[in-house]
């Protein structure tokens, strides 16, 4: 039965209420926290502890929200129907507990400790940032050296591979880690119990080392025998590259895992606490700071971002889609917060761009020198229609940085351009194919199209979208969907090739579209709902969640609005699931369904909810359906 209008404008209004008062002074919306579970919380403490930093309150919530997200079985989970535990997660929270005044003989301790050594250990950490901030305090094992030496800084843009073919999210950690790797600290406590690891230091060695990374890493040392000053420069270099990166807060890219590693890294060159790099750093990652409301606000966690910007466009960009007037005063004032956010100075971007010139948007608000294409559509779409004098030209300028940052291959990244170097597979770093690299993604090009197309009123008759239209083709799964590397994740990449593809006037009977609308209509639950556990990200097949998620079932209705003239019975049945689970007014009362994580920030290790999404698309998908299904 297909839902009555009257109840679908209903829902429309529940959500927009939800909104409207939560819209802040400045225009933005804050909704929130953004949960990325307890590695963050966990490397705070362990810094501040271990650095003597007096922060007892701080340090007991951190702890408190620690301790209350383990489970049963004495393990911590980055997402929460992830069967065994995780060991990087137990070990750095089990660690970070130490650190906080907890001793191995209290029981949740000992379960701690005997559910890390069932998970196989300190060996089974395959996360490297999980293994450098351990080793860091202390608590994992150096090598005798670091697979990707200090000296790679020295390497000049003419190499075969040099610093700057890393992505840029990966570059910003691994400036720190290459100082961290040449000096091995160890800012321990005394009583911290260390755990044994599996292997002993020979055996990783033997692991690690292979014939490419001996002679690349020979080849550099020799430079470093010959010439000792070449070490100094390579150390320089890179702090001075996390210098010109420090955000107006103190952050280093606006990131907490990357702040925390300069701090660290900061401390090995010999740098004292009150060293202004050092206390900028520790005041911008207590701005990150958010009470956790799931917990019934008993505790902390430290955000490894805000995502100011990216809430306030997508919010902006629902309500108009709902009804609301472009002249609306919150539509208003969510535009001028988005225009005055629009970055004007070039950053790491600019390097395979030819006649560089700023004008993206990034994701956080401090955010001036990281912007990325997601964001940049997004808030594109918010302002589309704003009558402002200036609104004119910052979307010319948006869109003109947006098509300069279209790859050679015809499909979008996320940060930068042509940034995909295949000899980084190369190199012995655990999780290189996906944080090192930034390639072109089918979630990055369909929104991108989508926005393209509906917006700019772009058609796969113009040849540069036909070439994003074509690679978007040639990197559809067998089944037909498509994988999202920046949400969870094969409907989340299914949703953006399916709207990018109908923006850009695409025929709804193509057979890679027929393909695609068929694979989402086989996995669809018996309530009408979609849902899809963060286990596809780490096995990159389909992985069912046996309940519905309010996010992803907005995803794969609103695919299918965009390929459909008249709605499916599997659509009615979506359109009802989302009506009849509309989120509760307090978060802490939000099932699985609202609360299951649909963010993707690093595979297999990072995975985030966001308070905004389950309102958010939802609403979009709603009205998407209203408008095209009631005229």
């Amino acid at each position: 039965m297909q839902p009555d209008l009257n109840q679908i404008q209903a829902g429309i209004n529940l959500l927009v209420n939800r909104l409207l008062p939560r819209q802040s002074v400045d225009g933005s919306w804050r909704l929130g926290f953004i949960d990325s579970g307890t590695s963050t919380d966990a490397a705070a403490i362990m810094l501040l502890q271990s650095m003597q930093v007096p922060k007892p309150k701080l340090v007991a919530a951190l702890r408190e929200r620690i301790e209350l997200m383990q489970g049963s079985d004495g393990a911590w989970r980055i997402y929460p129907n992830e069967a065994p535990g995780h060991a990087a997660a137990t070990a750095e929270c089990y660690f970070a507990l130490q650190f906080a005044g907890r001793t191995p003989n209290e029981p949740h301790m000992k379960r701690a400790r005997e559910s890390l050594q069932a998970l196989g250990g300190l060996s089974r950490i395959e996360s490297l940032v999980t293994k450098f901030l351990l080793a860091a305090v202390g608590q994992y094992r150096w090598p005798r050296w670091f697979p990707v030496p200090l000296t790679l800084m020295l390497l000049p843009k003419s190499a075969p591979l040099h610093f700057y073919q890393f992505s840029g999210y990966a570059r910003v950690h691994m400036a720190p880690m290459l100082i961290l790797g040449d000096r091995k600290p160890a800012f321990t406590l005394p009583s911290i119990i260390p755990l044994e690891p599996l292997r002993s230091e020979s055996e990783e060695l033997r692991l690690q080392q292979g014939s490419w990374q001996r002679h690349f890493h020979y080849k550099l040392r020799q430079l470093d025998d010959d010439r000792l000053q070449l070490h100094q420069q390579a150390t320089d270099r890179a702090v001075s590259f996390m210098q010109a990166r420090i955000e107006s807060d103190g952050s280093l890219y606006s990131y907490a895992t990357a702040t925390i590693l300069m701090v660290h890294s900061l401390r090995a060159l010999g740098f004292k606490a009150e060293h202004p790099l050092i206390a900028g750093a520790l005041q911008a990652l207590e701005t990150l700071l958010a009470p956790d409301w799931t917990l019934h606000g008993r505790a902390a966690t430290l955000q490894n971002t805000t995502s100011t910007v990216w809430d306030t466009a997508l919010i902006s960009h629902a309500l108009q889609a709902a009804g609301f007037s472009p002249s609306h005063p919150s539509i208003m004032r969510a535009g001028q917060f988005l225009l005055s956010r629009q970055h004007t100075k070039l950053g790491d971007w600019k390097h395979n761009v030819v006649d560089p010139e700023p004008g993206g948007w990034g994701f956080s608000n401090i955010n001036t020198i990281h912007p990325d294409n997601d964001d940049t559509t997004a808030v594109l779409r918010a302002i589309h229609s704003l009558t402002v004098d200036v609104s004119a030209t910052s979307r010319e300028r948006g869109l003109k940085w947006l098509l300069a940052m279209q790859n050679s291959d015809g499909g979008w990244a996320a940060f930068e351009r042509n940034q995909d170097n295949k000899l980084i597979s190369w190199v012995p770093l655990d999780g290189a194919e996906d944080a090192a690299t930034d390639p072109s993604t089918p979630d990055l090009t369909g929104r991108t199209l989508e926005y393209l197309g509906r917006f700019a009123r772009l058609t796969t008759e113009h040849h540069f979208i036909r070439r994003a239209a074509n690679w978007l083709y040639s990197h559809q799964e067998l089944d037909g969907s498509w994988y999202g590397r920046w949400g969870v994740c094969y409907i989340y990449g299914t949703w953006a090739a399916l709207t990018g593809l109908a923006s850009v006037n695409e025929s709804p009977q193509h057979p890679r579209i027929r393909r695609a609308v068929n694979w989402l209509h086989s996995i669809q639950h018996a309530d009408g709902g979609f849902g899809e556990s963060c286990g596809s990200d780490e096995v990159k097949r389909f992985v069912p969640l046996p309940t519905s998620t309010l996010v992803q079932t907005a995803w794969a209705l609103d695919a299918l609005i965009a390929v459909h003239e008249t709605p499916t019975e599997g659509m009615q049945r979506a359109c009802t699931y989302l009506l009849r689970n509309l989120p509760g007014e307090h978060l802490q009362q939000q099932s699985l369904a609202a609360r299951y994580p649909n963010g993707a920030g690093l595979p297999g290790y990072i995975y985030t909810c966001y308070e905004s999404y389950p309102l958010i698309w939802p609403l979009l998908a709603l009205a998407h359906y209203r408008n095209k299904y009631s005229e």
